[in-house]
């Protein structure tokens, strides 16, 4: 008799186990749509400091931003941006164009000291270590070299660097991950475009990683496609394509940083995985968003590009002028999908969709408005 029963008790035996790992994969599930939630609703401002005279401060003051890449839409953006907000405090923002060589990046350095510049803003990529006798001879000449959406809050600042204005890197990684978790009901099987010689990647990956094991030890990254930021335009498109039919259990493409999905896209047509995989990278450029709207991206983490120019040229002034500087540039993440991403605009724009609390917020801030 109990012979007979043994199997029917191993039958319970396995039921039992697949329904406590079946409730497991909800609860992690559940968990990864309520971490979404904040960054669903439109962006709040947020003061970051106290009130100060703006134009007082900005007046005869000269920065170069030196962009990691001027080929990125992203940061080129930005610094458009800048130069706007600044010429109406009497701030002149002048870019340094580069294609991303540090060799050019030790011209603009030059060019700064030079020409007496008081500030050297390294834009979203170039690591202060990697130029670190201009970092220092900058210093030495008196011009204050500081650094804007670049420096993860983990990360420490270089010593002769005057102030960062840092960036949740691995908060944009952990969206991301529970997206991919809660847009495939746990099952996730991801495949990663990254740039590892960007420092930004090492949190930003640290973020997938932690929430995947937290709420989806299931999901996995099947393969990891590590490319420099000057080759995206000629090895991510097939290392892609390769992946993809290599890989058929791949559900969902994750490239870190929004401009590499011009390439995953080519890659996704070309082996019929549109409407397949889901995409989901992080940024909030236009081109990208249009994707979306095309059904060729999934989703978007953006920020406004006018935002983060108004709240650099805050804190680097703040800085310049002897005050402390804000620890955060204190943007918002905000997610475009398919159900908002037409409030970014037909087509899309670099500040549309996320409200404009902020330009009021740093006018009356800066004392422009009373």
């Amino acid at each position: 008799m109990l012979r007979r029963l043994y199997p029917l008790v191993l039958l319970a035996s396995v039921a039992l186990g697949a329904g406590a790992a079946s409730a497991q994969d909800a609860s992690g599930v559940a968990a990864a749509k309520t971490f979404l939630e904040p960054y669903l609703s439109k962006p709040v401002f947020t003061a970051p400091g106290e009130p100060f005279d703006a134009k007082a401060c900005a007046a005869g003051k000269k920065m170069l931003s030196i962009p990691n890449s001027s080929a990125n839409p992203f940061l080129k953006g930005i610094i458009d941006r800048m130069k706007k907000v600044g010429g109406e405090l009497g701030l002149e923002v002048v870019e340094w164009e580069n294609q991303g060589q540090p060799s050019q990046w030790v011209q603009g350095f030059e060019f700064a000291i030079r020409d007496g510049f008081d500030i050297i803003d390294l834009i979203s990529g170039i690591d202060p270590g990697t130029v670190a006798p201009q970092v220092k001879a900058a210093k030495d000449a008196g011009v204050k070299v500081m650094t804007s959406h670049f420096y993860d809050p983990s990360f420490d600042q270089h010593p002769d660097v005057s102030s960062s204005l840092t960036i949740g890197f691995n908060e944009v990684g952990k969206i991301l991950a529970n997206w991919a978790i809660a847009n495939t009901d746990g099952k996730a099987n991801i495949l990663t475009i990254v740039s590892r010689e960007v420092p930004p990647t090492i949190p930003l990956t640290a973020g997938i990683d932690e929430m995947l094991a937290a709420n989806c030890p299931d999901c996995k990254i099947v393969q990891e496609i590590n490319v420099g930021v000057t080759e995206w335009a000629t090895k991510i498109q097939p290392a892609v394509q390769a992946a993809l039919q290599a890989n058929p259990d791949i559900n969902v493409i994750i490239p870190i940083y929004d401009s590499m999905s011009q390439f995953v896209v080519p890659a996704t047509r070309l082996t019929g995985k549109v409407g397949q995989v889901k995409v989901a990278t992080f940024n909030g450029t236009p081109f990208v968003l249009d994707f979306i709207a095309q059904g060729l991206v999934d989703m978007n983490i953006g920020e406004s590009l006018d935002w983060i120019a108004y709240a650099t040229v805050d804190g680097h002034l703040r800085d310049a002028c002897g005050m402390e500087s804000p620890k955060a540039l204190n943007v918002p993440f905000y997610i475009f999908d398919k159900d908002n991403v037409a409030d970014a605009g037909t087509p899309a724009q670099f500040d549309t969709g996320y409200g404009d609390a902020y330009v009021s917020g740093f006018r009356k801030l800066w004392g422009l408005d009373k």
